[in-house]
């Protein structure tokens, strides 16, 4: 059986690819910023290596007898000085080269449905920039897109607590987000299977206007939703540019982005939204 490299363990997803990976008996070599987080999970792995996947160096034999390599690697809040740019580029280049230079057979990839249509936002922009590299890598390929997590979620829940729940636009819009342990079967098929790029979401395709109603049945609130034009989504967008640094506003810019649009993808998986705020309730 294949033995695998997985970058970005201690994240939301490497950890479920992970577990996933142990669960289906890969030899398993994780690599990881900070080992004292990963062992809290109490997964058994058969190699761990402390590396920082932004510093190219510390990289050097990673990949040594890998056949894939899965990259979870990506900030969603840019902590420490560094940029999307650094770490959803970089890093992930700085891995791929190692791979390539190790003789890797495959990398497999986790990046964002519509990357391409979003290059606008720094977060995809950089992303979609790996990606043109890994299809020019030489090196076999999938990359993965979903549509979002449920963890991404969260904030409906938070804001039902509050008592009401705010959207852009009419909340007509739709979205099927996944859970971290039904996306990790998909990265774990990839290993084996031949797609190049799979689009991927969640099993329940919901509006937003749906999702909040959901939030607040969990927390057992009469919904109230307010409805804010689009434009003024675009107004603060705009002002936000401009007095929030560059490490504040990526997410900012991606979230107020994305909820304008449609995020839907295939159906897949059996973990629901309502389980998922179920357990934030706990």
């Amino acid at each position: 059986m294949d033995k695998i490299l997985i970058a970005g363990a201690t994240g939301y997803l490497g950890r479920y690819i992970t577990q996933e990976l142990r669960q289906q008996n890969f030899y398993t070599k994780v690599l990881v910023r900070n080992p004292k987080k990963f062992e809290e999970y109490g997964v058994q792995v058969e190699e761990l290596v402390q590396a920082e996947v932004t510093d190219k160096s510390s990289l050097k034999n990673c990949c040594k007898d890998i056949d894939t390599v899965i990259s979870a690697v990506g900030i969603t809040r840019q902590r420490d000085g560094l940029t999307y740019m650094d770490v959803d580029y970089q890093a992930n280049l700085n891995l791929l080269e190692e791979a390539k230079h190790s003789g890797v057979r495959k990398f497999v990839y986790v990046s964002v449905l519509n990357g391409e249509k979003l290059k606008k936002l720094k977060i995809c922009d950089a992303k979609e920039k790996f990606v043109a590299e890994l299809k020019k890598s030489g090196l076999e390929f999938c990359i993965i897109r979903p549509n979002g997590f449920f963890s991404d979620m969260t904030e409906f829940f938070n804001m039902a607590k509050r008592g009401r729940i705010y959207l852009f636009g009419s909340g007509n819009l739709k979205a099927n987000p996944i859970h971290g342990e039904d996306l990790a079967k998909v990265c774990v098929s990839a290993i084996e299977g031949d797609g190049k790029e799979i689009e991927v979401g969640g099993p329940e395709t919901l509006t937003q206007n749906e999702i909040a109603k959901i939030a607040f049945n969990v927390v057992g609130k009469t919904p109230k939703i307010t409805h804010i034009p689009d434009w003024i989504r675009r107004v603060i967008l705009n002002m936000a540019r401009l007095v929030l640094n560059t490490q504040k506003f990526g997410p900012i810019e991606f979230f107020m982005n994305v909820m304008a649009i449609e995020m839907v993808a295939p159906e897949y998986g059996k973990h629901t939204l309502i389980e998922y705020f179920n357990e934030l309730k706990k």
